[in-house]
């Protein structure tokens, strides 16, 4: 039986002598991790949520005969910038209706009050600002 004999140095020198791998798994390391914070940041952001919902009474009814909904929809954005609109239709998870944007400071207060009538809904803010949204541009799924 033949036994080889190595020299404590043979490790250190076969690190040595492959100094290229060391650096490529290390960038590998690097850059995968990077990636990876990458990916786990576009699948979070940009994030949606209903700040605010109304929905119109029981006893108003509009020429489609469906209940309706209004939300404050906030948008938050890639580098914390909030955008806000009002989503109003017949679907109460406000995936669909009629989208107006609303200025950051109003969404950011609040929706003070909503009025639901025959021509449409009326969204007072907080701030003081109020807008009108016509029944025709949310009845019939619009």
């Amino acid at each position: 039986m033949v036994h080889e004999v190595t020299s404590p140095h043979s490790q250190h020198d076969q690190f040595r002598r492959r100094p290229g791998r060391l650096r490529l798994i290390s960038l590998g390391c690097v850059v995968g991790i990077a990636l990876t914070a990458v990916v786990l940041t576009v699948l979070v952001w940009p994030r949606s949520d209903v700040v605010h919902r109304s929905q119109d009474t029981s006893t108003r009814t509009y020429s489609d005969s469906s209940r309706h909904y209004l939300g404050l929809v906030r948008e938050q954005k890639w580098l914390g910038d909030e955008t806000y609109h009002l989503k109003v239709g017949r679907d109460p998870g406000l995936s669909y209706g009629h989208s107006v944007d609303v200025d950051s400071t109003a969404g950011a207060e609040g929706i003070e009050s909503t009025d639901w009538t025959t021509d449409g809904v009326r969204v007072q803010f907080r701030t003081g600002h109020g807008l009108f949204v016509p029944a025709k541009y949310f009845e019939h799924g619009r």
